[in-house]
């Protein structure tokens, strides 16, 4: 998977930022992962997701995902909560924090929460033929002595040991997943990262092969992150949509109109709710 001439340079340029960017990442999901006990895995049930570790993730767009929203058999992400770059499926008893750039206000990824787990998720553009995740694995392993790539649900990916505010190191699971001109980040920590047989572990790794993906046609560079909005409920993307005269305090459904800054960002704490379905994002 290469790139010649300057090509290949500025390919891993672009991966070197994201594996620094994961790294720092995976310290502060460590620091801030909860206990949460209430929760029941009642996610979407007429979907596979992976459950055993391999060297190449086959299978994603057609039986598992994270999806495009392009794809043929995508889930129904009209019931899924919109973030703009990408769809999130509702779980009892997950807790959604929503990292925001305390200086542009802008969404740039999300965190759930999940038993004594959590899982942190941003979209990246890629380029049209290539994909990030083995050059952004290579650049993690090469930048951390520690770190060990392993097979995974996801394919290969990564083990890295982070040190938290107290001291002590603590493991975290990393993985890529390419889609077309997208990669998908996910951090893993907690029981999730270093128990693969555990509900926290078995629920979130299905939580992420439920997430849709839309790249929209913004020129992005590769490695940008994917503009995001903040969340939508399906009732208020619909009336938003539609028109409707109580959608006018609701978030707007544009996406920015250029690529998400990563840095210097804080966290929104929100609680999604589901009933038969979902009931209310408070």
């Amino acid at each position: 998977m290469g790139l010649f001439g300057f090509g290949k340079k500025k390919q891993k340029k672009e991966a070197e930022a994201i594996a620094e960017e994961t790294l720092e990442d995976a310290k502060q999901d460590v620091n801030e992962t909860e206990e949460n006990d209430d929760f029941d895995n009642t996610t979407e049930e007429s979907y596979e997701y992976p459950t055993e570790a391999v060297a190449e993730y086959e299978g994603r767009g057609e039986k598992y995902g994270p999806w495009d929203i392009e794809d043929a058999h995508v889930p129904d992400y009209d019931r899924y909560l919109s973030l703009g770059a990408y769809y999130l499926p509702f779980m009892q008893g997950m807790q959604l924090r929503v990292k925001v750039n305390r200086e542009t206000r802008q969404v740039s990824g999300t965190i759930v929460t999940f038993g004594n787990s959590s899982l942190e998720m941003e979209a990246f553009a890629a380029p049209k033929t290539l994909g990030l995740w083995d050059d952004v694995r290579t650049d993690l392993l090469d930048a951390n002595e520690k770190a060990q790539a392993v097979d995974g649900v996801f394919g290969k990916e990564v083990m890295l040991p982070v040190t938290v505010a107290s001291g002590k190191s603590v493991m975290t699971r990393i993985a890529g997943v390419d889609g077309p001109r997208w990669m998908m980040r996910a951090i893993f920590s907690g029981t999730a990262a270093t128990d693969p047989e555990s509900l926290d572990a078995k629920s979130l790794n299905k939580f992420l092969s439920l997430v849709v993906v839309e790249r929209g046609e913004e020129p992005l560079a590769p490695r940008d992150l994917l503009p995001m909005h903040p969340p939508l409920t399906p009732a208020e993307r619909h009336a938003a949509a539609e028109g409707d005269e109580e959608s006018n305090d609701l978030p707007s459904l544009d996406r920015p109109d250029k690529p998400t800054d990563s840095d210097h960002e804080t966290q929104t704490k929100t609680t999604l709710s589901r009933g038969p379905m979902f009931s209310e994002l408070r």
